[in-house]
């Protein structure tokens, strides 16, 4: 036998093949990564590891003897080219080839880049890597003004991280709000003012026309209104690309990610694709989406060795969320867009709210502000397929426990 083939070696891929081992799957295991480090956890790296307050070891998913005592063969330091499906193999850069019975594409994402005039030039950084979060740990600790472009998630962590570390940060998005994309209008606005508080200038509907320089380093900002701003080092999170190219060489079908069915199967069935690269059916829309987070990558890949082992099922994890900026923990369950009607429960002063998100009177998630039990409800409400109505949401007297206690505790997901 050939074996399973897995092309990345971040959380996704890793996942799939300890899951495999833990199902019992008797052939051989490939882990094919590019960076040369064993499979880390990517979310420290713009929270805790940034801050120096993780080291590399912390950051490993598992030791070098994890994957030795399982019998997964790891090669880490070189990138997948080619894959020839008649033939069942994977071509390396360096010219080796790898037999597969069957492939899985854990191919992740990579940053959207800047078209501006001064992209390129010394100062500029994005984060996607332990390498790039090594680079930007030591930038920040020498810069005396940050400019941090995008106000999503990573833009507003690393602001997090800059302004704690004494610095002084200005957040440049081109939207109206942040985390616009993800996020409701509650969670938007609380998190601006925690920024601002922090001595964070946060610039909406902003946008980025050119990055100038001095001496051939960054020097500041110029925006389309033509106003100018001062910075020695721009930190750009504007979104990212799933890495499909390799996939659509092959003849696979492709359309904002690897085309996926529910059991993360691609056109071609000896070929599975997950996480951030997979486009996939939403279990509760119908409609295909693609989701950028360490859950789903992680959910998909145990569903994919679960079919390779001979126990298929279709996909259909509850999705969540998180990010860490200083003291405030959000949690988020469920995809909210779409919703005409939000909640509170808690108090946004005491920095420990939720807001409950609806469509009519059906639940479509919970976003939490270091109340954890909210998110813990809402993931185990929203898996049972269940709901709660807005006026029990808004009933303070509305007894959550006592709703949770009513729902059979969920099976625990192997691998």
């Amino acid at each position: 036998m050939a074996g399973t083939v897995i092309i990345g070696a971040g959380q996704g891929g890793y996942q799939v093949a300890a899951s495999l081992r833990e199902h019992k799957y008797q052939a051989s295991i490939t882990l094919v990564g590019d960076e040369g480090l064993l499979p880390y956890q990517r979310p420290p790296l713009s929270k805790a590891y940034l801050l120096g307050e993780m080291d590399g070891e912390r950051l490993l998913l598992r030791p070098q003897a994890f994957y030795e005592t399982r019998n997964i063969d790891l090669i880490l330091d070189d990138a997948a080219t080619a894959i020839d499906r008649a033939a069942g193999r994977v071509t390396l850069a360096s010219g080796k080839t790898l037999a597969y019975d069957h492939l899985v594409l854990a191919l992740g994402a990579r940053n959207r880049k800047l078209p501006i005039a001064g992209a390129a030039l010394d100062g500029v950084f994005y984060l996607r890597t332990r390498a790039e979060s090594d680079a930007i740990h030591q930038r920040i600790l020498d810069a005396r003004s940050i400019a941090v472009i995008g106000a999503g998630f990573i833009g507003l962590e690393l602001a997090a991280v800059a302004s704690k570390l004494g610095k002084r940060v200005t957040v440049v998005e081109a939207l109206g709000r942040a985390m616009s994309r993800a996020v409701s209008q509650p969670i938007s606005d609380f998190f601006a003012r925690a920024h601002a508080g922090w001595g964070v200038e946060l610039l909406f509907n902003a946008r980025l026309q050119e990055i100038v320089e001095a001496g051939g380093r960054v020097a500041g900002l110029v925006l389309a209104d033509r106003s100018r701003l001062g910075a020695d080092l721009v930190l750009v999170g504007i979104g990212i690309e799933p890495n499909v190219e390799l996939a659509a060489a092959a003849g696979l079908e492709t359309n904002n990610g690897i085309v996926v069915d529910a059991q993360m199967a691609t056109s071609d069935p000896h070929i599975s694709a997950i996480g951030d690269c997979a486009a996939f059916p939403d279990p509760v829309s119908g409609a295909r989406i693609r989701l950028e987070s360490v859950q789903n990558a992680v959910d998909q890949a145990r569903c994919v060795a679960k079919r390779i082992t001979g126990e298929p099922e279709t996909y259909a994890a509850v999705p969540w969320f998180w990010s860490d900026q200083r003291d405030l923990k959000l949690q988020m369950v469920g995809l909210t867009a779409g919703c005409d009607r939000t909640v509170l429960r808690g108090d946004p002063a005491n920095r420990a709210f939720s807001v409950f998100c609806f469509r009519g009177e059906t639940l479509l998630g919970i976003e939490s502000v270091n109340r954890a039990a909210d998110h813990m409800f809402g993931r185990r409400l929203l898996a049972a397929g269940e709901s709660i109505t807005p006026d029990e949401a808004v009933d303070p007297g509305f007894d959550l426990k006592a709703r949770l206690a009513k729902i059979p505790a969920p099976a625990r997901a192997a691998g």
